[in-house]
């Protein structure tokens, strides 16, 4: 690896979409390395990208070619629908036939970000799959190491969990004994109420102690990654049920005084204290 290599591996990232650097831009636009922050994740043109890495993966020519043309022709295009459009169009291209699978595997261990967040949604959408498969397909992408994945896996899998919302609810109790902060995390960030750029979950505005085996088990984690986003779900909560919300922050008061738990309450409390 030559000095230039090491400096652009190495990078920060860019503030703004014109600072990227030419030589890098090309880099994440063939697929050979990963976006670092979210300014070059927006920045990706996906219509290059799946020409360059698609073949490569097995990827029939005239597949990439209709995929590519449905970017081209977004009225409003945006990474994330972008994302979607790309991993929802695979799925529906490759569902009847044998070679679903090894793309999917292709997918999840390619070493660029953007093109392993195409891959949840061969997953979200795979009608064949219960609930349980899903996700338990999904948790290496739920571990993934790049942001951009992890946030996309959730919103891929939303729907599927909106729609099963006991069932989830039992099965992501289970995850928050997880030994990774990541897929603790995502109990909380893909159950959010009101959550970010997505649809929201109205029995759980209404009724967020549906939660509470996810929410129990989260009151003094550990990790910040996982505090903020407990911290998130009930200040969406208390937009809906503010009661609920100032009842569990009192009770988790008494029961566990430690600095993790009042870190997780301030923040699901900043709505309510605004008033």
């Amino acid at each position: 690896m030559n000095p230039m290599n090491l400096e652009i591996r190495n990078r920060k990232g860019a503030r703004k979409p014109q600072d990227i650097p030419k030589e890098v831009l090309e880099l994440l636009n063939r697929g050979q390395i990963e976006t670092v922050n979210l300014t070059e994740w927006l920045a990706i043109d996906h219509a290059v990208l799946i020409k360059a890495v698609f073949p490569k993966l097995g990827i029939d020519q005239d597949k990439t070619n209709i995929i590519s043309k449905e970017i081209r022709a977004q009225k409003k295009p945006s990474a994330m629908n972008t994302t979607k459009l790309v991993g929802s169009r695979l799925y529906q291209l490759y569902a009847k036939t044998e070679n679903l699978g090894k793309i999917l595997d292709k997918l999840s261990a390619h070493p660029s970000d953007s093109i392993r967040c195409y891959a949840p949604f061969l997953i979200g959408l795979n009608e064949k799959l219960t609930l349980k498969e899903k996700l338990e397909q999904s948790q290496k992408l739920v571990a993934d190491k790049h942001f951009g994945v992890r946030e996309v896996v959730w919103m891929a899998l939303r729907p599927e969990i909106d729609k099963n919302l006991e069932e989830s609810i039992a099965i992501l109790s289970t995850w928050t004994n997880s030994d990774d902060e990541n897929i603790r995390r995502f109990t909380t960030e893909s159950t959010r109420p009101r959550g970010v750029w997505c649809k929201h979950i109205e029995r759980l505005k209404e009724n967020p102690e549906m939660a509470l085996p996810i929410l129990e088990n989260l009151k003094s984690d550990n990790s910040k990654y996982v505090q903020d986003s407990v911290g998130n779900w009930l200040n969406d909560a208390s937009k809906s049920k503010p009661g609920f919300v100032s009842a569990l922050c009192e009770k988790w008061q008494k029961e566990s005084a430690t600095k993790e738990t009042e870190k997780i309450i301030k923040r699901a409390r900043r709505t309510i204290d605004k008033k």
